[in-house]
């Protein structure tokens, strides 16, 4: 297979850490997301490497046995190692302890959880709240600081604790369904069959649920029980694997990957993409045909001379590997941690559906210069798509910018109302990358398209308008470099006729620029300047364009009428109206202008004379000439 043909790789930069062997113990931590590699139980040394870390930070401590677990406070700030597996004060077996912040720890036994304050100047804790249980198993997801408790003889009741600030709430426990088993054998849950993690925005527990080979079923699910901050953990969505065997889960870019070690392949479910709902549960199916993970190298590490030799392929999905969520691979046996990433790129042509394509896409963090190459495509005369399918992606790109539109207009208008202050939880909404406005689409798609000289001009002027629908369909103003586009092209196929109707219809919105352009289109369609003309009368706040555009016209008379019309003829520039009359070379015409402005002059202060800030000295001078002085009014007297 080509590289194009895979959707899920490794990332180029993985941490790299000393491998496990018989002196080096290796531990990780997911709340910081970092490989601790304990030489000779830390006697020996330390190394901490983590993700965004690329200067390690490295210790030693004193040989005081096996360590079990060593861990970083939030922040680096205090370290936590344990090495015994019994409490002091119980007879209970410690099961391990997780940061729930930089001063605040919380410890799991078989008997129960603990929660402390870390006082480190007086090294020392204090207990902020116990609970007793029977507790088989713990798991901890640091993105939403919930513990999960595996509880009872068939270990599928989970009791969930979250923390914040200084306090641990128990929620409601809630029963993972387990497959019916053979009489023979005890059905129970294991952890690794369990994972959380955060989907789009919401903490779910992952259960990867085993058929039996007695059952009916055509193999493996994963059940996705959604485990709110308040009320019941509820059974939400059914992925269908469709197979048996060994399988791992991660979580990346809200996609739930499902590795399968038999087959080395990983499929891959979006729960945001429309299932199969049963009225209680939604079922999915991959949205992919089952890939690999794209083949890696892992480079040969050592002085320059030796590095010339040809990096090593690496065994992909390793019964070595270890899976963390959400999106952690690691090798113990090799020494690399890797964060596993999707390719949108190949999906593209793996996914034949534009519809469910864009659905898809939307959701991606890194989508949008996919998106805007998706639709370039469609608009290719290779892979030309129907109307249709043209309006069904023009419509949910449209739908995400309107409800990043109306969010933002909704933030501006609580600023304005001043409840930024009040409300400290107001926070201006984040454009994401599946914000495609009218501005990416002109630049990256529309502008190159209508250039295509083998596109079909009908097709080219459907694609635009069915654009300009959409944004009309979400109530989204129509910015007028649009409809200049759909102008240009109809000008230049020489369809006036279409232009014509689509202004008489108001297809196309009136705006300023829009009448400009329909100007300078009269040498080319006479009609386009009355088009232009009524365009800027229905703008209402276009009079001083009309007044420019009818005296650039030498339709002085006209220009003054409308004025008139309009109520504004005693603000207007005399010497204007008079430039523009003496353009025409019409003697007459300028006599009627200056005579108006006299009448004006008087009316409006007693005298016909021109005042010295009007600048009309020069017109006073050529009315003279031409028609003498006698010809200038003489102020009224009462």
């Amino acid at each position: 297979m080509g590289e194009e043909d895979y959707y899920l790789e490794l990332c180029e930069r993985p941490v790299q850490f000393e491998k496990a062997n018989p002196v080096n113990c290796v531990f990780f931590d997911e709340a910081n997301k970092q490989v601790f590699a304990v030489r000779s139980g830390g006697a020996t040394g330390v190394v901490v490497k983590g993700p965004d870390d690329r200067n390690p930070i490295s210790f030693r401590m004193d040989d005081k046995g096996e360590v079990k677990c060593i861990k970083f406070s939030l922040e680096n700030k205090i370290l936590a190692v344990q090495r015994t597996s019994k409490t002091v004060t119980k007879n209970a077996n410690i099961l391990g302890f997780c940061w729930t912040s930089s001063t605040e720890i919380v410890f799991i036994t078989d008997q129960g959880i603990e929660f402390y304050q870390v006082l480190p100047e007086k090294r020392s804790l204090k207990l902020l709240k116990s609970h007793n249980l029977n507790v088989n198993w713990y798991m901890y997801c640091p993105e939403s600081a919930v513990i999960l408790l595996s509880t009872t003889v068939l270990e599928n009741v989970l009791q969930p604790f979250h923390f914040r600030a200084g306090t641990m709430s128990k929620l409601p426990k809630f029963e993972i369904e387990l497959p019916a088993a053979p009489k023979s054998t005890k059905p129970s849950l294991s952890e690794r069959d369990i994972a959380m993690a955060t989907i789009y925005g919401q903490l779910y527990v992952l259960f990867l649920r085993h058929h039996s080979r007695t059952s009916n079923s055509t193999g493996a699910e994963v059940v996705l029980y959604h485990l709110p901050r308040e009320g019941a953990c509820k059974k939400m969505h059914i992925l269908k694997l469709n197979r048996t065997g060994k399988f791992a889960l991660n979580v990346v870019d809200n996609l739930v990957v499902v590795h399968h070690q038999d087959t080395e392949t990983s499929v891959i479910f979006d729960i945001k993409l429309r299932g199969e709902f049963d009225g209680s549960v939604t079922f999915h199916h991959p949205v992919l045909p089952a890939r690999s993970i794209q083949p890696y190298q892992i480079p040969i590490a050592g002085p320059a001379a030796v590095t010339t030799q040809s990096p090593v392929p690496c065994k992909l999905y390793s019964s070595s590997w270890i899976v963390f969520q959400p999106d952690i691979i690691i090798s113990a046996s090799q020494g690399y941690l890797w964060n596993l990433q999707v390719k949108l790129e190949p999906i593209v042509n793996l996914l034949p559906d534009k519809g469910r394509l864009m659905d898809f896409l939307l959701q991606r963090k890194e989508c949008k210069m996919v998106i805007l190459s998706v639709c370039s495509q469609m608009l290719s005369e290779s892979d030309r798509a129907s109307l249709p399918v043209i309006a069904t992606v023009f419509d949910k790109l449209n739908h995400e910018y309107k409800k990043y539109l109306d969010a933002e207009q909704s933030y501006a208008m609580a600023v304005e109302a001043g409840q930024s202050r009040s409300s400290p939880l107001l926070k201006r909404p984040v454009r994401t990358q599946a914000v495609l406005d009218q501005s990416d689409v002109y630049t990256h798609v529309l502008s190159a398209f209508v250039e295509k000289k083998e596109m079909p001009h009908k097709f080219v002027i459907a694609v635009l308008m069915e654009y300009i629908r959409s944004l009309n369909q979400f109530q989204i103003a129509v910015q007028h470099y649009l409809h200049e586009l759909v102008i240009k092209t109809l000008v230049q196929h020489n369809l006036f006729y279409m232009l014509h109707q689509f202004l008489q219809y108001h297809v196309l919105s009136d705006s300023k620029p829009l009448a400009c352009l329909l100007l300078s289109l009269e040498s080319f369609y006479p009609p386009a300047h009355q088009l232009s003309l009524d365009m800027l009368k229905r703008l209402s706040t276009a009079n001083d364009e009309i007044v420019e555009v009818l005296l650039s016209k030498h339709q002085v008379l006209a220009a003054l009428r409308f004025i008139r019309g309009i109520g504004g003829h005693d603000n207007i520039s005399a010497r204007k109206f008079l430039d523009a009359a003496k353009q025409t070379e019409d003697n007459m015409l300028f006599y009627t202008i200056f005579r108006f402005f006299e009448q004006r002059n008087q009316r409006l202060r007693g005298s016909p004379n021109f005042t010295p800030g009007e600048h009309c000295e020069e017109h006073v001078a050529f009315f003279k000439q031409i028609f003498g002085d006698q010809a200038l009014m003489r102020p009224t007297t009462f």
